[in-house]
């Protein structure tokens, strides 16, 4: 993956987070752990399209919307 855009990416789950509210913690449930969350909004781990669907539904939206920032 393009690191800029994984940048953006990590940028916008966390952004999602923290207007839910939300902590690492919480967010890290249903097979995604905390550290994978940590590692994601710092730009320092590729996902998978899997984990982004569990990390969409845990934040109430579609996976859609996590690339949503242009």
């Amino acid at each position: 993956m393009n690191k800029s855009y994984l940048e953006k990416v990590a940028l916008k789950v966390k952004t999602l987070r923290a207007q839910k509210g939300l902590t690492q913690d919480d967010l890290g449930t249903n097979g995604v752990s905390r550290q994978m969350i940590s590692l994601l909004e710092t730009s320092k781990t590729d996902i998978t399209v899997t984990k982004l669907k569990i990390i969409a539904d845990n934040l109430g939206v579609k996976v859609k919307d996590l690339f949503d920032f242009e």
